[in-house]
């Protein structure tokens, strides 16, 4: 059954991909689609099958991939409860996206390729998933990075959609580096690149940290023992610990995750890449590409649980992150970046959960996040479409009668985003802010204030789009407004199944998740270290502090509505007023304006030099170009001899009779 779910989607990519002009659109459409629902159905029926409280981690050997040395790969399943996760994650998202996309890509004359790139885009985030070991993850992650680029340029002609292409591609190039870095660590100390091993040697370690009070530590996969004090990698010069080294190894591997999950610094990407159509928007940022960083932490937990710096470092980062992206979420006017920064915020939200050691938290919310985001973005596609693909809220204004299901469907994706009570993220979000509050590491306060502001602001600006796209008076022109209309069937059963999730997630599995069922959902998917007691101590924070989220969220609506509904002029008022700080927020914190100065300037400056004076003047003007163009020279002098006149070869002739006369004469004196 599971070969079956990771190659439905390459079958459809691949007929989609080849034969796609030969079988149509319509073909290309249903195969792909219907493909997507056997494999979300089969990881659904895998989901809830697999053994509640008695089942263990299933292997499916595929094929060997190679072997060189102690190197051991191969293209392998590794079946537990956190891979189901995904899997339900990736192939039901997935497959509402097919399905959404079949009306909201009716018009484009491309919908086999385009079909084609999004049944690829699940295959290589199910490889990711299902990896039994770090190069097959690493297949995957890069096969990810290839399908956002290919999606997110979708629209080719357009100059925008390729320049957020390209540097979706580039930034994440910059955190892949990090992570094949720390993938060479892992098997420098481990010996190995499968999962098994790197877990049963970090168990090693772990055991005897605990035993002997963190002074030494065995060195794991059979390579003796070594006190954490000694010395057992040498990197860049440095020589560096037990400790340091595999702090250094979960930091490299945490740039990865920086990269694809969007966190600050290496963020810029995912804004831009709304440039592609709004379900290729939806399966990025609700159940591919972002989740993956989430995910190979969680997944490497065994390992990341050794390194208390590496998770303090997380925690910060996923923090800033939470808070950062809230604030630019606050003034943007473009409908899906609005919603875009608000998956980057969510993002942080995880990383503080996993920075604190709750993993099971931060899957929870990836879970739940993945229906009301899901629900979001095609909501938002639902209002382009309806608006002839206006994407300005400035624009918008009054279209809540007119699409009426449209309306509450993303009414409901807001008040789970915003935690309102007992629906999916009210459960995830809330646990996120109390296991922070109960964290030990340096930056556990901080990320517990980082969230908890974060938020207030997030229902500020959910409630804000709902507002200004379906409240008040029609701002659109009045040819917009009569042509304003209910999308589609095909787009809005999506729609209901993601409401229901939305609305269901957090209450059907918040105890399976989180809760006292913990030990038999899990089955030891994750790790955590005898000494986090995390999940325990969440459970009995006091009333105030369970309460708080709630009462940001209600704070954060309360404020929204005064400015938007009743007080319109208040947020003009207010921006002239903070116009450095709201020019500040608009202009994203500047980073795209450092990175261009600080980067991407001094890239071109250099590669027009090498390229002008290196490549134009030097190579090719002393190489080819030059030698060419001295043949030419040459040749063109010669030719001048053939002039056709008797008199001038006559003329040739006497010289050349005169110079053999004279040779002989010096020759013959000497």
């Amino acid at each position: 059954m599971y070969q079956i779910i990771v190659l439905l989607p390459l079958a459809g990519f691949l007929i989609a991909g080849l034969a796609g002009k030969a079988i149509g659109a319509k073909a290309s459409e249903y195969t792909t689609s219907s493909f997507l629902v056997i494999a979300a159905v089969l990881s659904w029926i895998g989901f809830l099958s697999f053994g509640w409280g008695e089942g263990e981690t299933i292997r499916v050997q595929m094929l060997q991939w190679m072997q060189s040395g102690g190197l051991d790969v191969s293209w392998s399943l590794r079946i537990d409860r956190l891979t189901l996760i995904m899997l339900v994650v990736v192939n039901t998202v997935s497959a509402l996206v097919h399905i959404y996309s079949i009306g909201y890509m009716h018009h484009d004359p491309h919908r086999p390729r385009f079909f084609a790139y999004l049944s690829l885009f699940t295959f290589a985030m199910l490889m990711l998933v299902t990896s039994n070991n770090l190069v097959q993850m690493f297949f995957g992650w890069e096969g990810v990075g290839l399908a956002s680029y290919l999606l997110i340029g979708f629209w080719y002609k357009k100059p925008s959609a390729n320049a957020a292409a390209m540097k979706a591609f580039v930034v994440n190039r910059v955190g892949d580096f990090g992570f094949i870095l720390g993938i060479f660590g892992v098997f420098v100390l481990f010996g190995s690149v499968n999962l098994d091993t790197i877990f049963a040697g970090a168990a090693d370690i772990a055991a005897t940290m605990g035993a002997e009070g963190g002074e030494a530590a065995a060195e794991a996969a059979g390579h003796g023992t070594a006190a954490m004090g000694d010395v057992v990698l040498n990197f860049a010069g440095y020589a560096l610990t037990m400790g340091g080294a595999l702090t250094a190894v979960c930091l490299l591997m945490f740039v990865g995750a920086m990269g694809k999950s969007a966190q600050i610094g290496l963020h810029t990407w995912l804004p831009d890449a709304m440039e592609g159509p709004t379900p290729v928007s939806a399966l990025i940022h609700a159940a591919t590409m972002v989740t993956a960083g989430v995910f190979m932490v969680a997944r490497m937990s065994p390992v990341f649980e050794l390194s208390h710096t590496a998770l303090t470092f997380i925690t910060f980062i996923g923090a800033t992150t939470a808070f950062f992206a809230a604030t630019i979420g606050l003034v943007q006017n473009d409908i899906k970046r609005v919603i875009a920064y608000s998956t980057c915020s969510q993002l942080g939200y995880m990383f503080v959960a996993l920075g604190v050691g709750a993993y099971s938290v931060a899957i929870f919310h990836l879970f739940t996040h993945a229906f009301f985001k899901a629900l979001l973005f095609l909501g938002a596609g639902s209002v382009i479409h309806s608006v002839s693909d206006e994407q300005d809220m400035r624009r918008m204004g009054g279209l809540r009668k007119h699409i009426p299901i449209t309306y509450w469907t993303m009414v409901i994706g807001t008040l789970a985003l915003t935690g309102f009570p007992f629906t999916a993220g009210y459960f995830s979000k809330d646990a996120i802010i109390e296991a922070a509050f109960v964290g030990h590491n340096a930056f556990a306060t901080y990320g517990w204030g980082m969230t908890v502001i974060a938020a207030l602001l997030t229902s500020f600006y959910s409630w804000r789009l709902i507002f200004m796209t379906f409240h008040g008076k029609p701002r659109a022109s009045a040819d917009v407004m009569h042509h304003v209309h209910e999308s589609p069937m095909v787009m809005l059963v999506p729609l209901f199944v993601l409401s229901a999730g939305a609305l269901l997630a957090g209450i059907l599995f918040e105890h399976s998740f989180v809760g006292e069922g913990y030990e038999h959902f899990w089955h030891a998917a994750l790790f955590t270290g005898a000494e986090n007691h995390v999940l325990h101590d969440m459970h009995e924070v006091a009333f105030g502090i369970a309460i708080l989220p709630t009462v940001m969220m209600a704070l954060g609506f309360v404020v929204a509505y005064w400015m938007y509904v009743k007080d319109k002029a208040a947020p003009k008022r207010l921006a002239e007023t903070h116009r450095g700080l709201y020019r500040f927020f608009l202009n994203k914190w500047y980073f795209d304006e450092l990175y261009n100065v600080l980067f991407v300037r001094p890239a071109m400056a250099v590669g027009r030099t090498l390229w002008k004076t290196g490549d134009g003047r030097i190579i090719d003007g002393l190489g080819p170009d030059g030698v060419s163009a001295r043949v030419v020279d040459v040749t063109n002098r010669v030719v001048r001899l053939q002039t056709g006149y008797l008199y001038h070869y006559a003329f040739a002739m006497l010289i050349g009779v005169a110079a053999l006369v004279t040779w002989m004469m010096l020759g013959g004196a000497n």
